[in-house]
């Protein structure tokens, strides 16, 4: 599995000892309000066990300190291969300082360059303004509206997809 360095970042390989951090992230209600409703540890345990296999994701590190930043992953298309889904997340004290925006040009660089997909995806609630600003500083163009399609807690949202083509960025 690879490891992507940046100007200021480390992207790594999930670890056993990445488990702590997995967690609190995913039971922050500041984090996930954008996500998904807060799983039953279980459940969180089965999805960080799928991450430790998985060759695309990576934890998000400073260079100059080991403290998990965030998370940032690539799914590729089981049916079309030459594309994939990017999905990130940063702490609340990471945010809007650049983190997320310079992960995910680093792993669109390294899905375009060294896995050889074509188009990355994302998907974002429409309230989601940061995850916005990031995905179209990066390059990426709104292609869809999805109204109403995410429930989140019961309540539904629209979700936008975004598009990145290899070369566009």
């Amino acid at each position: 599995m690879a490891t992507i360095t940046t100007p200021r970042l480390t992207l790594s390989p999930f670890e056993p000892a990445d488990w702590p951090f997995f967690l609190r992230l995913r039971e922050s209600p500041e984090i996930m309000r954008y996500m998904a409703a807060i799983a039953a540890e279980k459940e969180t345990r089965r999805l960080f066990a799928a991450r430790l296999t998985a060759p695309h994701t990576f934890v998000i590190r400073a260079h100059d300190d080991d403290t998990p930043l965030g998370d940032i992953g690539l799914q590729i298309s089981a049916t079309y291969p030459e594309e994939a889904d990017i999905g990130y997340t940063v702490i609340a004290a990471a945010q809007g300082r650049g983190i997320a925006s310079e992960a995910l040009q680093a792993v669109c660089e390294y899905a375009f360059i060294r896995v050889g997909v074509q188009a990355v995806n994302a998907y974002v609630l429409a309230d989601n303004g940061g995850s916005v600003r990031v995905l179209e500083k990066a390059g990426f163009v709104r292609t869809q509206v999805l109204e109403q399609a995410y429930e989140i807690n019961g309540v539904r949202y629209d979700d936008w997809v975004y598009r990145l083509e290899s070369g566009a960025a």
